[in-house]
């Protein structure tokens, strides 16, 4: 069995070699573009850039796998991916690997390219991890699962791994909370919440909750940094589509011509569309915000920093379930 410290240091060595120039690499990183039309360079570029920046530098790492007691036996985890943004089932990876289990991974075919990759490359640097790291289409004898997919997957996943330990995940968005003076500083980073992906990620910001007569001027007008977006024709179709409609069925809408803003309760909104609510007394959203089953993060002042919502931190899990204490309780 390979070390936690050997794992440790390879994890290590594998956070530089993402920020490296290596020419497989970044071969790779055109090819996951090519075979996802919403992995543009930059978002592949910046999902990259935070996993080995906040994941995987040395203290960060250490620290945080310091915090658990790992298992002393290994077991079989089966870990179903999701593919809504570049790597976003590099977390649940990381868990699973540095608790030493035996992984057995189903990779989405949206987001297939770079971790098969990255795992190509540890088995490489330490071949005894062949046997320990597996890419399956189905998971099958597994001690336990962790899966991750849409509400109506959920249904599927629980009565599929209902025998065993699991963790199922379901549809997650984040939610904004503005008091109505942001500056210019505040809204620019507002809208990397808003935009970075596309808005796909469970961490983006879907909807924002703003006071009673909230004047939504500044905030279109800052949005518009991200008006290149229509020049993405899936973007556009997206944007297109929602405008129509909106127009054929007289729903009210604000727009900067990249964006649809709209007044809805639900959290979750399309693709080129931002919901909006107003609120009265904050403690209250807040607190409601806090028992939803749907909300990943809210993002505001004293909440998730305003341009922080797709940079978590390794103690930062999805559904706020901690992954690392369910793989460590596994016997």
């Amino acid at each position: 069995m390979v070390t936690l410290e050997k794992r440790i240091e390879l994890l290590e060595r594998l956070g530089k070699y993402m920020l490296s120039d290596d020419e497989a690499w970044q071969n790779t990183q055109q090819r996951a573009q090519t075979s996802n039309p919403w992995f543009t360079q930059e978002s592949v570029e910046t999902a990259v850039r935070n996993i080995a920046e906040s994941f995987l530098e040395p203290d960060k790492l250490k620290a945080w796998v310091a915090s658990y007691t790992l298992p002393s036996v290994s077991c079989k985890v089966g870990i179903v991916m999701a593919g809504n943004i570049p790597l976003v089932g590099f977390h649940d990876f990381l868990c699973g690997f540095v608790c030493q289990h035996d992984l057995y991974l189903k990779l989405s075919s949206k987001d297939e390219v770079l971790l098969r990759h990255l795992i190509e490359k540890l088995k490489i640097w330490q071949p005894e991890l062949e046997a320990a790291i597996h890419l399956a289409e189905n998971l099958k004898n597994c001690d336990a699962y962790i899966a991750t997919g849409s509400n109506n997957t959920a249904r599927y996943f629980e009565q599929y791994f209902s025998r065993y330990p699991h963790l199922i995940r379901k549809n997650r968005t984040s939610v904004a909370i503005l008091e109505g003076d942001e500056d210019e500083d505040e809204l620019r980073a507002l809208a990397n919440d808003v935009f970075l992906y596309f808005g796909l990620g469970c961490r983006n910001v879907t909807q924002v909750c703003v006071p009673r007569h909230y004047d939504f001027s500044r905030l279109l007008e800052t949005f518009r940094l991200y008006a290149d977006n229509m020049l993405h024709h899936k973007y556009k179709n997206n944007y297109d589509y929602h405008f129509a409609v909106y127009l054929l069925n007289k729903v009210p809408f604000l727009t900067n011509d990249s964006l649809l803003l709209v007044e809805n309760d639900l959290p979750f909104s399309a693709v080129s569309v931002l919901h909006y609510r107003y609120y009265d007394d904050m403690k209250a959203l807040a607190h409601e915000l806090e028992l939803s089953q749907d909300i990943q993060t809210v993002i505001g002042r004293g909440f998730t920093p305003l341009g922080t919502a797709q940079q978590p931190s390794l103690y930062e899990y999805a559904d706020g379930v901690d992954t690392m204490a369910f793989l460590c309780s596994l016997k």
